[in-house]
């Protein structure tokens, strides 16, 4: 019987040309995909934001007249749910240095524990909202209003390029 003699080279050719074609160049990850990604991240935080914003409007609108406290409280579910949900959306490189269109300031990062505070803060006057919302009771709506407002002004004072 007759074997085939196969240079030990040709495996690891055959090896190569199988990881080249399923994409393993070796290189560098797609910067442009990466770029993708924080952007991503930056339209999910900033409709997050935008909730909450658009919320916190139709609840003070509310106090103007006579308050539907049915609109209160889905108000105030959209601000606690997005509230809870916001931190994870600001990684390292997604501030204003990124070149993305966004308001986040640096500081963001340079004082996470600041950060992770007022994050803190906000959850939880969305919480004393939500209480609010339960009780149909306008005073303690106003109150939370003001309590959550509070917590809203001071990062946007803090942590976002006033722009206006």
């Amino acid at each position: 019987m007759l074997q085939r003699f196969v240079p030990p080279a040709l495996p690891v050719a055959a090896l190569c040309l199988l990881l080249a074609a399923c994409g393993d160049s070796g290189e560098a990850p797609d910067q442009t995909a990466v770029a993708d990604a924080e952007f991503d991240v930056i339209d999910q935080r900033q409709n997050l934001l935008e909730g909450i914003g658009d919320s916190f409007r139709a609840i003070r609108g509310q106090m103007e007249g006579s308050p539907d406290f049915a609109v209160i409280t889905t108000s105030a579910q959209t601000i606690n749910t997005n509230a809870v949900q916001i931190i994870d959306l600001f990684p390292a490189g997604t501030g204003i240095d990124s070149g993305a269109d966004t308001e986040a300031l640096a500081v963001i990062w340079e004082d996470p524990d600041g950060f992770a505070a007022a994050h803190q803060r906000l959850v939880a006057a969305s919480e004393t909202m939500l209480e609010a919302a339960a009780s149909n009771d306008p005073a303690m709506v106003e109150a939370a209003v003001g309590t959550l407002g509070a917590s809203c002004q001071n990062c946007h004072d803090t942590y976002r390029l006033d722009d206006e």
